[in-house]
Order: C-alpha cells, then sequence, then structure tokens
C-alpha cells in the first residue's frame, strides 16, 4: 500500500552543497534519499519544505515521501538513521494524509542566525556561527530590527540572480537573544527570499559595529535598493528551525 510519510530532519550542512540534489555534489536530499532506496528498496522522491543553501544547519526541516511499503512508521526514522551519516538525522518520521505536502502546505518557518561576539572565537562554535570580534551595539541592532515585521516588498534583502514571482513577504516575528558571547536572531515569517535572512543579519552586524545606520533597513524597505544595506553573513550561522503546518 503507497503511504505518504513525513519526515522531521536535523543536520549539520557544513560538508553539504545545500538541500536540493545537484550533479556531482553532495546535498542533504541526494543523501536522505539515498538512504530511503537502500531501506525501501524503491526509487524515492523526497519533497522538502524548502531548499536550505551550502553550509546551513537545520534542526527542524520537514520533508515528505511516497513508497509502498509496509515498515511501522516509527520504525522508518530508525531504518533511515541506521544508513545515513552521523551529521544527518531523521527524528520523527510519521503517517500523513496523501495529500499533504511539506513545501506547499507551510505556513510560516523561523530561522536562527547566531554570531559569536568575542575578541577570541571558541572553537565548539566555528561551525555554527558567525565569529565577530568588535564589540556589537545591541541596542542599535534590536532598534534597528523592528522595521522588518509586517507585510514588506523585500526585494533589496534578496541575492542577486533570484528568479521569484513576487519579492513580497510577511514577516511576523523578529528578536533578538544574547547568551554570553552569543548573539542570536529569530526570525518567523509565510517565506524568505534566496539570503534574505543572512542579508538581514549581515546588516545588522554592520549596525552593530557602526559601519550602517539604524535607518538603512527602512531605506531599504522604501527603495528596495541592496546597495543600502550590509553584508550577507556566511551561512554556517543560519539554522532553519522550525516548520509550522497550522492552519
Amino acid at each position: 500500500m503507497v503511504r505518504n510519510i513525513k519526515l522531521l530532519i536535523a543536520y549539520d550542512g557544513t560538508a553539504y552543497h545545500g538541500w536540493q540534489s545537484q550533479l556531482n555534489k553532495p546535498t542533504i536530499q541526494e543523501t536522505i534519499e539515498k538512504a530511503l532506496y537502500t531501506v525501501m528498496k524503491q526509487k524515492i522522491n523526497l519533497t522538502g519544505s524548502g531548499r536550505t543553501d551550502a553550509g546551513v544547519h537545520a534542526l527542524g526541516q520537514v520533508a515528505n515521501f511516497k513508497a509502498d511499503t509496509r515498515i511501522p512508521e516509527d520504525k522508518i526514522k530508525i531504518a533511515l538513521n541506521a544508513n545515513l551519516p552521523p551529521d544527518i538525522r531523521i527524528l520523527e518520521s510519521v503517517d500523513v494524509d496523501m495529500d499533504f505536502n511539506s513545501r506547499f502546505d507551510a505556513t510560516d518557518k523561523t530561522y536562527m542566525y547566531q554570531i559569536y561576539n568575542d575578541r577570541v572565537h571558541n572553537p565548539f562554535y566555528a561551525r555554527y556561527s558567525c565569529f565577530v570580534p568588535q564589540v556589537l551595539n545591541i541596542d542599535k541592532m534590536e532598534e534597528a530590527i523592528k522595521f522588518i515585521p509586517g507585510t514588506h516588498d523585500f526585494k533589496a534583502f534578496m541575492a542577486t540572480g533570484s528568479n521569484v514571482k513576487t519579492t513580497v513577504r510577511r514577516v511576523y516575528e523578529t528578536r533578538l537573544e544574547r547568551e554570553g558571547s552569543l548573539i542570536r536572531l529569530y526570525i518567523k515569517g509565510d517565506g524568505f527570499l534566496y539570503n534574505m535572512v543572512r542579508i538581514i543579519a549581515g546588516t545588522l552586524i554592520d549596525i552593530g559595529k557602526g559601519l550602517k545606520d539604524i535607518s538603512c533597513i527602512e531605506r531599504a524597505l522604501e527603495n528596495k535598493d541592496r546597495r543600502v544595506l550590509g553584508q550577507t553573513a556566511p551561512p554556517r550561522g543560519l539554522f532553519l528551525m522550525n516548520v509550522n503546518y497550522e492552519k
């Protein structure tokens, strides 16, 4: 009997060229599909909630696939993990309705960007944060981020070369949290443009350094000019935290 299986996935993206399968490059999707073939004895097409770029991590990526299998739902994750490298783990495997689609049914996503702000980088965070040795002005960063929530045209916050029908997105929530040397940016929205979160994070870092003015975010939303904003922060600090499907 053909079933639709939903997976909750965590991965360290350091060694991979992003989520989506690519020719002659290791990706998360391809690696999981190979494990699925080993377990299911059939070719599986895995649908992800969205793409993550090379070097980006996930704590709560969601994907689904259809397969003719009798393996109990809770045993699928065990079988897959036995055939996956240690930097990819299936956290949950559950049966869902046949019409469920992890990409098109998602209502919102939350990303987290992690900054390590200290004179010396901690080696245990080297793969999972952007290292900034300069003192950052958190108050200015928090003031600037208040312009982000709402429905806006985020064209200025998108990497060049992107092909999308619309650059309008709705951001529900943003917040900054500091814990010792770690600064974490959380952003929740109905969808994100290519490099959008990394551009926001990089701009906030530049504002914290005093290289950019707080008003640059408001100006970029108005004039849609990427040049007004700051750097694109490196991928290693970015995590897909969770994907929500509640209506």
